[in-house]
């Protein structure tokens, strides 16, 4: 049959020049970062990028009647929810890098160039190899082909008993514990495909992170930046150092990451006091954004912070980015002193730091915001980050004039769904992040979710389909599937004791973007329950079943 008006791509075709010019000093970074996962899976996605570019071919050109709106913010990404799946297929994902003109990101098509020419890629027009040496390999054509093409045919849905005859047996393997629920649903209409118990609540574990997000990207926006500010009393000469519950503010030196950094913050305080005839202040801090108890039910765990609106570096005592760390128990006054530090090299005396609150006459003398909050769902859901998981249930808080604490938070989030019309029965937050074991979801809500943020009507939610980790390539699943559906899987995990969860999307053989969610509960052997499954999603990878 022939395709129907696309309802998920919009072409931010305007904006990409100018943003991949921006970015093209990254990928040289991004290549060392990358390099040693794609030799590891190299040999896994090989196999299957024909196949898979055979599959996508006909769902991404049948995309060129979509018309180009009016005006397209940095978010709204010309990939956005069919290139959660499609634009992996062949183009081995990276971090790093935003959509060029073709709708891949650039750094991800030249990783694909390494990996299928002998000759590797030319970053910039200078292989650095010896006149001998291997040319460059040449460019590898775009899997995801520009706007315009002329609208070809696809394959049906994959019918529900074609799909129960391929996952159930999957899905029934002990591994799995005693209870597991399913959901498959066509990310184009919305229909669900296949179902197992998918109305049933199960703890959730990580793939809460997907819920805080479309909570927390509905309620701020895409654009939405948390911002750190200083402030001087102007009776006192107090200096208030004010948290706005940026958890990635940094006080380690630039890393080009683009994250809020004290030291800049400090800088450019230093110089508005000194214009001012400063040179000593009484310095304090205020975190009185969020309420309630900073520690997690699950207690003090290496896994998260103590949930404060005012925290550097998410409060960690080692060099560490991402992962579980040693917190410091006190966030605010650690990030304080760091501030001082910095103070006083640009020549500003302060006194030891104590908690305050800023009054409405206080002036602002600098200030330092996150990265938009699109990039920093990107960040949560690509490493599983806690920190900022719980930061964002409470900014949701915040918006909505709810308590900013654990239980202000999950009523936000359950709060923003229901005005997004998601099917919540039986649905329970208590957290942003999933440590909770509280928490339920359903398949049915996971898989919602997920179609929702490809719907054209919300385009502010596209990150959480492109913070998906990759199979194989990236986050939480960089060592899983290398050894079948690498690069075509994306999804959210999630695992405490006894339960593993699975949760994204994936394009099957027919070319069909599908959402997924798999829960179970009761298991036993962790290692065993995600190689069950990684081989589910791999098998929704593989099928052909129109």
């Amino acid at each position: 049959m022939v395709v129907p008006e696309p309802r998920l791509w919009r072409d931010a075709r305007p904006h990409v020049t100018r943003v991949a010019n921006a970015v093209r000093p990254r990928l040289a970074r991004a290549a060392d970062a990358v390099r040693p996962g794609l030799t590891r899976a190299a040999g896994a996605v090989r196999p299957s990028l024909a196949r898979t570019a055979a599959a996508v071919k006909p769902q991404v050109t049948r995309l060129a009647r979509v018309s180009r709106p009016k005006t397209v913010k940095t978010w709204q990404y010309t990939a956005g929810a069919a290139g959660a799946g499609l634009a992996l297929a062949a183009t081995v994902a990276t971090a790093a890098g935003p959509w060029d003109s073709s709708g891949q990101r650039t750094a991800e098509r030249d990783r694909a160039v390494a990996l299928r020419q002998p000759g590797g890629t030319d970053h910039d027009g200078d292989s650095g190899t010896a006149a001998a040496g291997p040319r460059p390999a040449p460019s590898a054509p775009s899997v995801l082909v520009g706007l315009g093409g002329a609208g070809v045919t696809v394959k049906s849905a994959p019918t529900g008993k074609a799909l129960a005859t391929v996952l159930g047996p999957l899905l029934g393997n002990p591994a799995l514990g005693a209870r597991h629920t399913a959901a498959v649903v066509d990310v184009t209409s919305g229909r669900r495909l296949y179902g197992t118990g998918a109305g049933t609540a199960l703890t959730p574990a990580s793939t809460t992170k997907i819920a805080t997000a479309v909570a927390a990207l509905s309620a701020l926006g895409a654009d939405h930046r948390l911002t750190t500010r200083a402030a001087l009393e102007p009776d006192t000469k107090e200096l208030v150092l004010v948290g706005g519950g940026d958890p990635t503010l940094t006080a380690r030196p630039d890393t080009g990451g683009g994250w809020a950094s004290l030291r800049t913050l400090a800088s450019d305080t230093a110089a508005a006091l000194k214009k001012r005839g400063l040179t000593k202040v009484t310095l304090s801090y205020d975190k009185t954004l969020y309420a309630g108890s900073e520690i997690h039910p699950i207690g003090v765990n290496d896994n998260l912070a103590p949930v404060s609106a005012l925290m550097a570096d998410e409060a960690r005592t080692d060099a560490t980015t991402k992962g579980p760390a040693p917190r410091a128990t006190d966030p605010a006054t650690d990030a304080t002193r760091e501030f001082a530090a910095f103070l006083a090299d640009h020549g500003i005396k302060t006194t030891a730091p104590g908690p305050s609150k800023a009054t409405g006459r206080a002036e602002i003398l600098a200030e330092v915001s996150s990265p938009p909050l699109s990039a920093l769902v990107e960040r949560m859901l690509t490493n599983s980050d806690n920190d900022i998981a719980e930061a964002l249930a409470r900014q949701t808080a915040v918006a909505a004039k709810q308590r900013a604490d654990f239980e202000g938070g999950g009523k936000a989030i359950h709060d923003r769904l229901r005005k997004l019309g998601l099917p919540l029965a039986g649905a329970d937050f208590h957290d942003g992040s999933g440590l909770d074991r509280a928490d339920r979801l359903t398949a049915n809500l996971l898989t919602a979710l997920l179609v929702k943020a490809g719907d054209p009507a919300h385009p502010e939610l596209r990150p959480v389909l492109t913070g998906l980790p990759v199979a194989g390539f990236t986050g939480t699943l960089t060592s899983r599937y290398t050894d079948g559906a690498a690069g075509v899987v994306r999804a959210k995990t999630g695992t405490l004791t006894g339960v593993n969860t699975l949760a994204g999307t994936v394009v099957d053989q027919d070319g069909r973007l599908l959402a997924f969610a798999f829960l179970t509960s009761n298991t036993t052997d962790p290692a065993a329950a995600q190689s069950a499954l990684d081989r589910t999603a791999s098998a929704l990878a593989d099928c052909g079943c129109g």
